[in-house]
């Protein structure tokens, strides 16, 4: 066999073992995220830290309730929901926002994000409204500013104003109790 005609046919081999070196990179990649015992639905915020974006939120119309306005989080811990009436998981967590609702130790506000404000009325009406403030974001650019990746997520503003904590997701009575009030209590016990 001359030379000319092993090398084309050792070309074929790699270009077929290809896929297969390709996919158990991959599953060696994946392998050791799932073994590193890290948390992969955490996400991280680059906020945690930071005064909370500037927000003046005009009022959810008919709620008889201020807007969001990031001025009125100073001096108090502050937890800041983002809901829509369309958002299946928002539906799940409200319970638990609810029964958030009845620790007087904090203030909760609400961002309304990319809703009809007549279908937030009546998402409130039919489950209950937790909140003190609730600010509409019709466009959806507050979200932005706040890094919001989806709805819903939640917030916990220190009493200096700055971001302690961002929960992705939905609440459960489990992430309340083991990651949220715990986030909430280390804040009250903060310094101004």
């Amino acid at each position: 066999m001359s030379m000319e005609t092993e090398t084309p046919a050792r070309g074929r081999r790699l270009i077929v073992l290809l896929p297969l070196l390709v996919f158990l990179g991959l599953a060696g990649l994946f392998l050791s995220q799932l073994l590193s015992g890290r948390d992969i639905s955490e996400v991280p915020s680059a906020l945690i830290g930071l005064p909370a974006p500037q927000t003046n939120l005009p009022p959810l119309e008919g709620s008889n309730l201020p807007g969001l306005d990031s001025s009125q989080f100073a001096g108090r811990v502050t937890l800041v929901n983002v809901f829509a009436s369309w958002c299946a998981p928002c539906r799940e967590e409200h319970p638990v926002l609810l029964a958030l609702s009845q620790d007087k130790r904090f203030v909760m506000a609400a961002l309304n994000y990319k809703d009809r404000p007549e279908n937030a009325r009546r998402f409130l009406g039919d489950l209950g409204n937790p909140f003190q403030a609730i600010g509409v974001d019709e466009a959806g650019r507050t979200a932005i500013d706040w890094g919001v990746y989806g709805v819903p997520e939640t917030f916990v503003i220190g009493k200096d104003g700055k971001i302690a904590y961002k929960h992705v997701g939905p609440l459960t009575p489990e992430t309340a109790q083991s990651l949220l009030l715990p986030r909430i209590d280390k804040a009250l016990a903060a310094p101004n």
